[in-house]
């Protein structure tokens, strides 16, 4: 296959794995690949809320936190959750960079 989506653990969606130039595909093709794409990116605000969730859990356990070693892993944890958060935003704005691309 010329291109699939795989579940990315650390993200808790399905990326693209596209083996070609996004040009190097069929119209057929990128229209698939985005039908698909959409389906996927429209779960990305839901998912956002969910890690924010869970931020704010653990800012509310951080703030209350007397021992140092378990603070520091809240601290870690919300660090990753943010890093998550970030790259999740990323992958939302990729369909409209690529929507910039054949409209433009």
């Amino acid at each position: 296959m010329r291109y699939r989506f795989v579940y990315d653990e650390r993200l808790g969606i399905r990326l693209p794995d596209l083996q070609l130039d996004w040009e190097e595909y069929t119209s057929d093709e990128q229209s698939s690949i985005l039908l698909e794409w959409e389906g996927i990116r429209s779960a990305i605000p839901d998912r956002i809320i969910q890690l924010e969730a869970i931020i704010n859990q653990k800012q509310a356990q951080l703030s209350e936190e007397d021992d140092f070693a378990v603070a520091c892993r809240l601290v870690s944890d919300i660090h990753e959750l943010a890093s998550i958060i970030n790259d999740l935003n990323i992958w939302f704005r990729v369909q409209q960079d690529v929507d910039a691309k054949v409209h433009g």
